[in-house]
């Protein structure tokens, strides 16, 4: 079974293939994009086990030699230290204009590699191979690029659209199970912002795709490719629609960044409970039904997912220091935290203010009920 998804830019557009299999295709796809057959790939050491030998093979079998380099895996990877190794060494290989990175991994991966092909000889192809997840869904589409900075995650970057897009789901059987529900927190998402039927089917769907299901694997990627295909053509450099996608996500990094871009939180894991946040407020401010945020919850508990600040280990700041952290996020517009709030499931709008103090005592009640 094999999708496509094309993200219609202009001659900007590009494909995402989605199904089992495409790493050993994964030469066929990618040659007709190369001037000479060779080609770059950036990794990390955990992907590079699992994943890199079939994609060489699959490069191979279409006639293209390969180099590779595997970086450290981890949020700290996205960072200038290892964005200047990749880079040189991309340099050092001699890639040219014409030539193609390939990234291969999750989302760290994706973004890092993107940007390095962004700023490499002011910039060169590059193709995105999604190993997990939350790639699959989300980082991989829509060109956005980029490093984090001590000031925040993915402050430096650059809008930069890959030529192309293979999403091998059979990829995902290497992911733990922790590492699959936290990309789950990118699907949902989806169906919460935009498409109450989407939301529906996963709430019947969800958990037998978790189990490992492989075609409702497959049809789950494919709706979010999709939905986020569709609003990054409408609006690719985030002027309007394209915020929509940031549900739960300036709750999301407060809380990344107050548990220090570790383990404690992982990114999908923070939308989730960001998603919750943000229903949770949306249904105070009188947007939504009450049944709402208790809906999305209840679907969350049962996918076995952190839903709660309850459910991150260790200890958080206060409800204000968490609000100041919101005030680091790109999404600031002269000084006003613009929050994605909810009309109801899959009705989703972007609003310039909340009140504060509204905020606050949403984070403040979770805050209290960990003790």
């Amino acid at each position: 079974m094999r999708e496509t998804v094309h993200v219609d830019l202009g001659d900007r557009s590009y494909d995402i293939l989605i199904g089992e299999g495409l790493l050993a295709e994964a030469g066929a796809h990618i040659a007709p994009l190369l001037p000479r057959p060779r080609v770059a790939i950036l990794t990390d050491e955990t992907v590079a086990q699992a994943q890199l030998p079939a994609l060489q093979a699959g490069l191979e079998a279409a006639g293209i030699a390969s180099v590779a380099l595997a970086l450290p895996a981890g949020e700290a990877t996205k960072g200038w230290p290892q964005f200047s190794r990749a880079v040189e060494w991309l340099l050092e290989q001699k890639i040219e204009r014409r030539d193609v990175v390939v990234a291969l991994g999750g989302g760290v991966i994706g973004d890092l590699a993107g940007f390095a092909a962004a700023v490499l000889r002011r910039g060169v192809r590059f193709v995105q191979v999604p190993t997990t997840l939350l790639a699959q869904v989300d980082s991989s589409v829509g060109g956005k690029t980029g490093i984090n900075a001590p000031q925040g995650k993915n402050l430096i970057g650059a809008f930069h659209q890959p030529s192309l897009v293979l999403a091998d789901t059979g990829a995902l059987e290497t992911l733990a199970r922790r590492d699959f529900l936290a990309g789950y927190g990118e699907v949902v998402k989806y169906g919460l912002l935009g498409d109450a039927g989407f939301f529906d089917w996963l709430e019947g769907n969800a958990p037998a795709m978790a189990q490992g299901d492989r075609t409702a694997r497959i049809a789950a990627v494919t709706r979010s490719c999709q939905m986020k295909a569709d609003i990054v053509a409408r609006d690719e450099t985030e002027q309007g629609d394209r915020a929509l996608l940031n549900l739960g996500h300036t709750f999301c990094h407060a809380l990344e960044a107050a548990t220090g871009y570790s383990d404690r939180l992982l990114h999908g894991e923070g939308v989730a409970i960001g998603c919750a946040l943000a229903f949770e407020l949306s249904a105070r401010l009188g947007l939504c039904a009450q049944e709402d945020p208790s809906r999305v919850r209840a679907h969350l508990r049962d996918m076995g997912m952190k839903v709660d600040l309850a459910d991150i280990p260790g200890d958080l700041p206060t409800a204000e220091t968490l609000y100041d952290l919101m005030g680091q996020d790109k999404k600031v517009v002269d000084g006003e935290i613009r929050f994605i709030l909810a009309r109801g499931i899959g009705d989703a709008f972007v609003t310039k203010g909340a009140p504060r103090d509204m905020v606050v005592q949403v984070l403040q009640d979770q805050l209290s009920a960990r003790h």
